[in-house]
């Protein structure tokens, strides 16, 4: 279940998505490759008809995002009975977790939750969110698995005695070329927690080097229009409202660095792309499990801007970046390669479907 994945299955549809979608996409992808699965994916409504099939996967409308929140629990429940799975995954933090734990809880189903951020397994969320925390908090307790993306930091649901399986997001390992390195790059949606503007900023703290920045709107962004005005206004950066999954990899493999400028993130699926491109990684703040330095792929600032730009300075050097991306590539092919991961879910769901009961 993961409501704003349509436009990865159908590229004609320019609404934004964001990691936990590219994650699901690929895995719901993966996992209809193998003819023991019979895979839905239950989806917003796009003005698409109520069922299509990408891929093998069937898509299956529910919610109109446009119309009243009253209405999305019941079109959503009437989406689940649709499919009629015998397991259901949910990613992500939301009432719409909830509904899905209800409906499984209801009908004896099993519900496989995968979490989307650290704020989702350290308790800081459900301590924020005092309604929809308690929400994801039950949905957890009365889960059957629990997929996380890292292996630090997963005390609350520990705390519920759950052990969860840590596993970083999956994706297709591709071939390479690093002698295309000419530019520093940033890809993610405008929200307020990626930090979109401190890119500009660092664009213009170095005018000498090339910036390329692909950002899509944020959902409830009312400060877009005026981020574009000012990256337009930067002479030595390139502004790309949004790039098409499939075609992403190029900007990557053309990519001197990552860089990331988020508060905070779980671990997220630009890390992944990069490392499999031989981009090295500099974090203004996020660092998962410490993998930037424990695997020698990049390099974080701790929050610290004048450390930032100076880490900048250092990871721009041609020897740096093409032995950290040498690094990174090999982490990729170690943790993230889809069709050594899709193993372990695969498992994960033939175990589960074992004890399923008749509804």
């Amino acid at each position: 279940v993961m409501l704003k994945a349509y436009p990865l299955f159908n590229p004609k549809i320019t609404s934004v998505f964001g990691g936990a979608e590219v994650d699901v996409y690929l895995l719901a992808k993966e996992l209809a490759k193998d003819e023991r699965f019979e895979v839905s994916c239950i989806v917003a409504d796009y003005g698409q008809k109520q069922i299509e099939t990408f891929d093998n996967v069937t898509i299956i409308k529910s919610l109109d995002f446009s119309r009243t929140p009253l209405s999305y629990p019941s079109k959503l429940w009437q989406a689940m009975k649709l499919a009629d799975a015998n397991i259901y995954f949910r990613k992500m933090s939301s009432l719409v977790t909830f509904t899905v734990g209800l409906f499984c809880k209801v009908k004896n189903r099993k519900l496989v939750i995968r979490t989307a951020k650290t704020s989702e397994c350290d308790g800081s969320y459900i301590k924020e969110n005092p309604i929809r925390g308690q929400a994801f908090k039950w949905s957890l307790k009365n889960s059957h698995a629990v997929f996380v993306q890292n292996k630090k930091g997963n005390g609350a649901i520990e705390k519920l005695k759950i052990s969860p399986i840590a596993l970083g997001n999956a994706h297709h390992i591709t071939n390479v070329s690093a002698d295309r390195k000419n530019t520093i790059l940033w890809v993610g949606r405008s929200s307020e927690v990626k930090r979109a503007t401190l890119f500009l900023k660092l664009a213009k703290q170095f005018p000498e080097k090339h910036f390329t920045m692909i950002c899509q709107k944020g959902s409830y962004d009312k400060n877009y229009d005026e981020l574009i005005k000012q990256a337009n206004s930067i002479a030595n950066l390139t502004f790309l409202k949004r790039v098409e999954f499939s075609k992403i990899g190029e900007y990557f493999a053309r990519a001197k660095m990552l860089v990331n400028t988020s508060d905070t993130e779980g671990f997220p699926n630009t890390f992944i792309q990069a490392c499999i491109n031989s981009a090295p990684i500099l974090s203004l703040n996020v660092n998962p499990d410490n993998f930037l330095y424990e695997q020698k792929c990049g390099y974080c600032a701790d929050g610290d801007w004048n450390k930032f730009t100076g880490l900048l300075e250092k990871l721009d050097k041609t020897e740096t970046f093409k032995e950290l991306g040498k690094n990174a590539r090999d982490y990729a092919l170690e943790n993230h390669d889809i069709t050594k991961l899709i193993e372990i879910y695969k498992d994960t769901f033939i175990n589960l479907n074992s004890t399923v009961e008749s509804a």
